[in-house]
């Protein structure tokens, strides 16, 4: 079976950047070049990892950075499927089962925001809302992660708003909406300093690319598949597992 064309959306659905296999690439993006297995060279060490949020161990044995766009398709891809027209089974979930709930690895999130102001601020807004669930519910940050990608409509669709989000977060037990939207509130101006600061790091890095994995010392871009798939180039497994050794 053919497996290379759900890796990409019809132009149509195109707003601030170009669709590549499996990922969004930027204007202006400077990108770090694949080597044969699909995975290019860079290093985590080289990543700012201090007070981003994570799911795992501590001082599990590989780290994985995640860089991601709450408004980009192929990052609702990667972590939770789902979305119209993309028949992409997502990676995420073998991650965590694999490596993450066994210890060898952990993932650390590093929101950017691409696509704001092209495609509106619902970029930035979701940005600002993942860091003060981190900060306020760091044991729920995942769960609400989880259902913030599950909720995502078309970029630009209306959901990520601060109205939106406000509502997922009430429906999500053990978080205090009201408190959230005040946070927000209160510290806007630093969590959009950290956030462009991802941004701008990422570009410095040559991750032009949502969503792109830095794993150890090398760089996966694109929802790619967990397993190898017959023409894809590059998987999560293999890679992976190539780190740990």
């Amino acid at each position: 079976m053919d497996t290379t064309n759900k890796y990409f959306l019809p132009v149509s659905v195109v707003l601030a950047g170009l669709f590549i296999a499996g990922a969004v690439m930027w204007n202006g993006s400077r990108p770090v070049t694949p080597g044969p297995d699909g995975a290019a060279s860079i290093d985590i060490s080289d990543v700012n990892i201090e007070g981003e949020p994570f799911i795992g161990q501590p001082n599990a044995p590989l780290t994985l950075a995640f860089w991601s766009d709450f408004q980009c398709p192929f990052c609702k891809a990667f972590e939770v499927g789902g979305v119209p027209g993309l028949n992409i089974v997502p990676a995420l979930p073998d991650i965590i089962k694999n490596y993450v709930d066994t210890g060898k690895a952990k993932v650390v999130f590093k929101d950017v925001v691409f696509l704001t102001p092209r495609a509106g601020p619902d970029s930035l807004t979701a940005a600002l809302y993942s860091r003060s669930v981190w900060k306020l519910y760091p044991d729920k940050y995942f769960e609400w992660r989880t259902a913030m990608f599950t909720a995502q409509d078309e970029e630009g669709g209306g959901f990520g708003n601060a109205d939106s989000i406000d509502k997922l977060n009430a429906s999500i037990a053990g978080i205090d909406a009201a408190k959230v939207a005040v946070d927000v509130t209160a510290n806007a101006e630093l969590y959009t300093q950290a956030a462009n600061a991802n941004t701008a790091e990422a570009q410095k890095l040559g991750i032009g690319s949502t969503p792109s994995v830095v794993i150890g010392t090398q760089i996966l871009v694109g929802a790619l598949p967990f397993l190898p798939t017959q023409g894809v180039d590059g998987n999560f497994r293999d890679v992976i597992e190539s780190e740990l050794k």
